[in-house]
């Protein structure tokens, strides 16, 4: 009898750990039921978010420290839903004038990871933001596949962080590679 409780109790320490895969599941859930909109809204949508991922991986490379990855997500969530109310000026302009600032911050002053850590998220962002304009900018049909595969490629991004344990939390990087390919799954299968 022993024996079971110990399994039983491994087994449920083991689902503990895995409370940012639950967490991913349920935010995917709620994309899915909330509804991703027409083709248009998805791409368009969808594609503005790639670049505040890539933008949240620049940030916290920029600040060096993991430990506010939850925090900065959810300051950069409420900032959009600010922006979006204000309605003032696209946010994909509010996410490209950001990362600028930080990329050239972090040119000149180098970052708490080093040159070359900064340097890939660098690269992240430039290559992230490349991939959602040009989503953005060709017809929605072919549109969705190219913001798929950039939302696909970032569930990858999160892995190779998660395995490396840099720049982000790893609860961050496993929530997010899980939404990540989700949502990706969702842009090809479900729009």
């Amino acid at each position: 009898m022993q024996g079971q409780e110990t399994t039983h109790r491994g087994r449920g320490h083991a689902l503990a750990r895995r409370w940012p895969t639950a967490v991913a599941l349920a935010a995917a859930a709620l994309i899915f039921v909330g509804g991703l909109g027409d083709l248009d809204e998805a791409v368009s949508g969808f594609g503005e978010l790639i670049l505040l991922l890539a933008l949240e991986y620049l940030i916290l490379d920029r600040i060096g420290r993991r430990g506010a990855s939850w925090p900065v997500i959810g300051a950069m969530v409420a900032a959009m839903v600010v922006i979006g109310a204000l309605d003032a000026v696209p946010m994909s302009a509010v996410i490209v004038a950001a990362a600028l600032v930080l990329l050239v911050w972090g040119a000149v002053a180098g970052a708490p990871n080093g040159r070359a850590v900064f340097g890939v998220q660098a690269a992240g962002m430039l290559g992230f933001g490349a991939i959602a304009f040009a989503g953005l900018a060709v017809d929605p049909d072919l549109g969705r596949y190219l913001v798929a595969a950039g939302w696909f490629l970032h569930g990858v991004w999160d892995a190779v962080h998660l395995k490396l344990g840099k720049v982000v939390s790893r609860s961050y990087a496993e929530a997010c590679g899980v939404v990540d390919v989700a949502v990706a799954a969702m842009l090809v299968f479900l729009v």
